[in-house]
């Protein structure tokens, strides 16, 4: 069994910045060759960090001064930052958090995909940097409406989030006259929308672009987890038939009101209903879309994407790591062609992909 990191009293010491990880962490090396993740820190900065956990292969720590500072750094705008769990990276420059995220992808492909040089072009930037969530989910507890600390201990009590849209924040301003009972409320933009749908409305464009132009037209597109057609609609005009599948209802029934004659969706267990489809369809001709939640695809799908081969999959993934490993399951029938960060949260750790994959024939 693992040893679980004990905690400490904190302890003092200066340490050199040399990366940022997947999460958010600054990575330097103690004098002892342990690795140290603290958090709020830069490449190439110089930091005096409280040592609060520790294993015989890592600790973590807590910044407390930053003593050279990188000249990527800037003023995180938001008081909340540093307590309120949501942000990451607002003490780097926009451009810069774009830059990590993009070394982060093609890491993570190198480590867990097994992809010794992965072609991960510059990640795409947001439009809107702030302002871009058009919904965000507060919680009410012992008084104080907002989001869960950093620290875990509680919540932080928010009047305004610099991420949300401004009618989020309206909507946020009336819910803290409001009484109701302590718990998760979601606050959105587009109150009309059924399942789900992409948080920031400009970077969902720029993705509904990119999945358009690498799925191209063909004769059969499978939208798998293909929540209201967002993909598949979009390219119905493509492609002779469409199909899509999700599990969701409300989704699914949105989908068909809105579907053109070639498009069907089906609902029900993904797993189970592309079997159904890749069957009776000639795989040369299909083109596949997969949009997973973040734990990624099922076994069987992997599976089933090996046993009937298709000409393209085009993937989009929320988790990084979870690709990585779909993408080394699927690799001894397609080749990774490459895989476009899109910066879909900006100030966070998260992470949106878009990686297109052809059969190796």
């Amino acid at each position: 069994m693992a040893r679980r990191p004990s905690k400490v009293a904190p302890v003092e010491t200066a340490l050199e910045i040399t990366d940022v990880g997947f999460g958010g962490k600054a990575v330097g090396r103690l004098e002892d060759g342990r690795v140290c993740f603290v958090p709020d820190a830069l490449p190439a900065e110089r930091v005096q960090i409280s040592i609060t956990r520790e294993t015989k292969r890592f600790v973590e720590g807590t910044l407390d001064r930053v003593l050279e500072s990188s000249p990527r750094r800037v003023k995180p705008p938001c008081p909340y930052y540093g307590t309120c769990g949501g942000c990451s990276y607002q003490h780097a420059s926009y451009e810069y958090q774009v830059e990590l995220k993009t070394k982060q992808v093609r890491d993570v492909l190198r480590r867990l995909g097994g992809i010794d040089q992965p072609n991960v072009p510059e990640g795409v930037p947001s439009p809107l940097p702030f302002g871009y969530r058009n919904r965000i989910t507060v919680h009410r507890q012992g008084g104080r409406i907002g989001f869960h600390r950093r620290d875990g201990k509680g919540l932080v009590d928010i009047e305004a989030c610099l991420l949300a849209s401004d009618s989020v924040n309206m909507r946020l301003a009336e819910l803290r006259q409001e009484r109701f009972h302590e718990g998760a409320r979601v606050l959105r933009e587009h109150e009309k929308r059924m399942g789900f749908h992409q948080t920031n409305d400009g970077v969902g464009a720029l993705l509904q672009e990119a999945v358009a132009e690498a799925c191209g037209s063909g004769e059969t597109l499978i939208d798998a987890y293909c929540g209201d057609g967002f993909f598949a609609h979009r390219l119905a005009k493509k492609f002779t038939r469409v199909v899509g599948l999700e599990w969701n209802e409300r989704s699914i029934a949105q989908a068909r009101s809105v579907a053109h004659p070639n498009e069907s969706y089906i609902e029900g267990d993904v797993a189970a209903r592309l079997a159904e489809v890749l069957e009776e369809v000639d795989g040369a001709g299909t083109t596949v879309i997969l949009d997973p939640p973040s734990q990624g695809l099922d076994v069987q799908v992997a599976d089933l994407l090996r046993a009937y081969p298709v000409a393209s999959i085009v993937y989009v993934s929320c988790n990084p790591a979870t690709l990585a490993r779909d993408l080394k399951a699927l690799a001894p029938v397609y080749q990774l062609e490459s895989a476009t960060p899109f910066d879909m949260f900006p100030q966070t750790a998260e992470i949106e992909v878009l990686a297109i994959l052809r059969r190796q024939f």
